[in-house]
């Protein structure tokens, strides 16, 4: 088991020195809504908010995907939307089979909706409009930033602000 261990982390930081840039949300972005994730259902957050890091992370995750796709020149019709389909199957599909999606005493009480489901989409658009955001000014200044880790800031800072909304409307 070591040596399957050893080969695989060698394996993995040979592969670190081969690595090209991605023109996409940084990885900075990603790593923290993972570790979000990761976080909140260790504390044992409400899901509602855990909902939020997911779908941030599902967002990142699409738009990687979808830069990795343009670097390599793959265009085809409803790419995007294939993309984005296959990223929410992936993640909605296990959570609803394994009972984690779905659980009666686990919803909204004004609309029934499941908190975690709530919490990806409402999650998926706020950092999709942070990103948005962030290359909109961008774009406006020239293609540079207003200020050091603006492409970290815009994204994930409506995650924070939406889990501390969530938090105070959920405790």
């Amino acid at each position: 088991m070591k040596k399957i261990l050893s080969l695989a982390l060698l394996f993995f930081t040979i592969s670190l020195f081969f690595t090209k840039k991605a023109l996409a949300v940084c990885p900075i972005c990603t790593i923290a809504v993972g570790a979000g994730v990761g976080l909140s259902r260790y504390l044992g957050i409400d899901d509602a908010i855990t909902g939020l890091w997911v779908g941030g992370l599902t967002v990142s995750m699409i738009t990687w995907t979808e830069s990795w796709l343009d670097k390599k020149n793959i265009h085809f019709k409803g790419r995007i939307i294939i993309n984005v389909l296959a990223y929410f199957a992936l993640i909605v599909i296990p959570l609803y089979y394994s009972g984690i999606i779905g659980n009666p005493l686990n919803t909204l009480c004004a609309c029934g909706l499941d908190k975690l489901l709530f919490g990806i989409i409402a999650g998926s658009i706020a950092f999709w409009c942070g990103a948005s955001w962030y290359f909109y000014l961008k774009e406006k200044n020239g293609g540079h930033a207003y200020f050091p880790f603006q492409k970290v800031v815009m994204p994930v800072s409506p995650l924070i602000i939406l889990s501390l909304i969530y938090y105070f409307l959920t405790k």
